[in-house]
């Protein structure tokens, strides 16, 4: 495999990545509610996800796991639990970073520290427990394996190209869109709606989740 096979896998990866799902969202979410540069960041965290699945894909491992029933179910219903808990917990949130709240006079923006850390893990453990991602790397990705050369070179050059198309995707696309619903927010009614809309999302991710299968 060559540098052009990679390129022209590019556009493929793209399509891919900008399928609406839990870590897309979650990217919409961090750039509504942190802005654009720790959306950025938190995106690392989905990145060393998959990059984890790319790595047992190479290896073998992951048709394992489609193989096993068993696995297959308790990460579908690990990661449809901690969708669930996000959905709460984001729609009891009456926070908005970088807003001052007052019933009195209009919302002003203050400079607020983002908890990169806890971004970056929350889109690690939706992307390590999203058994769609299981099916992308184990059953999809080998299709564009060619068997008569090395995998291990393959899995790297398809692997960083999709890798790189998540974090484009993710930040210039799912990033920006919320930074610009975020400058549509005037009053804590508006940040209410949005708490809410976005717990409603992560929770029906969650149920939507639990229809995944691996036959």
């Amino acid at each position: 495999m060559t540098l052009m096979d990679a390129v022209l896998f590019a556009p493929i990866a793209a399509l891919i990545s900008l399928g609406p799902g839990p870590n897309n969202f979650c990217a919409l979410n961090n750039g509504i509610n942190y802005g654009f540069r720790a959306a950025l960041l938190a995106t690392f965290g989905r990145l060393a996800a998959f990059a984890i699945f790319l790595f047992i894909s190479a290896v073998g491992l992951g048709a394992m796991l489609l193989a096993s029933e068993t696995a297959f179910t308790i990460i579908k219903w690990v990661g449809a639990a901690y969708l669930v808990y996000l959905g709460i917990k984001t729609w009891r949130s009456t926070s908005f970073s970088g807003l001052q709240l007052s019933d009195e006079e209009p919302l002003q923006r203050q400079p607020v520290k983002a908890p990169i850390a806890r971004l970056m893990l929350n889109e690690f453990l939706i992307g390590i427990s999203n058994p769609k991602a299981i099916l992308l790397f184990a059953a999809i990705f080998p299709q564009f394996i060619k068997p008569d050369q090395p995998a291990a070179e393959q899995f790297l050059y398809l692997g960083s190209t999709y890798l790189l198309a998540e974090l484009c995707v993710a930040t210039f696309t799912y990033a920006l869109f919320g930074m610009q619903i975020r400058r549509l927010v005037r009053s804590r009614k508006g940040i209410s709606r949005l708490n809410k809309g976005a717990g409603a999302f992560f929770v029906g991710a969650g149920g939507l989740m639990l229809g995944v299968n691996n036959r």
